[in-house]
């Protein structure tokens, strides 16, 4: 099985980082997982249960990290064993990066009493954000290898989105919704519009006999 997506985020990249290596953020935020606890050097041990289709298990196993590259992503290998449901085993890569635009909070400053002081003010451009990318290569075996790629593949894209799902309110809560666009851009946008559509009537000849009459006031007599 194959596997690889790309996922916007409302929290900055370090925010992200922080959370993919905090096993109990993990724990909360992978759907069925009872456990996710450090045995070792980047070494974590693992529980989860499992339901694809008519068949459901609990794993139990270990993810190794390797590659770190803080705050930019890791490389991760996993295995488990489900008893008689099967194993499973593979990689996977994990990347980020901040959204092109976005920004930190920008030092500024601001004269008090003729002295100088340093403040910090949120950047008036864009909302922070970062982009998180992935891939996943696995195997399976035992039953849950019987029922078939279309059903794995199936499950596995429920759990990814299931597991954004839960990593997005997680972050939310933890950090607040994420900022929105600052109010000039919005507000642009319709003034913008509607000078094009202004133009292209213009271009089709709508509105240029209202103007030749208003001109021509003699005409009528």
């Amino acid at each position: 099985m194959e596997m690889l997506g790309n996922r916007r985020l409302g929290v900055t990249q370090q925010q992200a980082w922080d959370a993919l290596n905090d096993p109990e953020t993990l724990k909360k935020c992978i759907p069925g997982c009872d456990k996710f606890e450090l045995t070792g050097d980047n070494t974590y041990s693992v529980a989860l249960a499992v339901k694809i289709g008519p068949v459901s298990a609990k794993f139990s196993g270990k993810v190794m990290l390797s590659d770190i590259v803080a705050p930019d992503g890791y490389k991760l290998t996993f295995e488990g064993q489900g008893g008689v449901a099967g194993f499973a085993k593979g990689s996977s890569s994990v990347s980020l990066k901040p959204v092109a635009g976005a920004s930190e909070a920008a030092p500024v400053v601001a004269v008090t009493d003729g002295a100088p002081v340093a403040e910090t003010t949120p950047a008036a451009a864009a909302p922070a954000g970062c982009e998180l990318d992935y891939t996943v290569q696995a195997q399976v075996g035992g039953k849950i290898a019987q029922l078939g790629q279309r059903l794995i593949d199936g499950a596995a894209k429920s759990t990814a989105d299931d597991f954004f799902k839960r990593f997005e309110a997680e972050m939310q809560s933890r950090y607040g919704p994420p900022p929105a666009p600052p109010a000039e851009a919005a507000a642009e946008a319709p003034a913008e519009k509607a000078g094009v559509m202004s133009g292209l009537m213009k271009k089709m000849g709508f509105g240029k006999k209202d103007s030749e009459d208003a001109s021509t006031p003699g005409d009528a007599a």
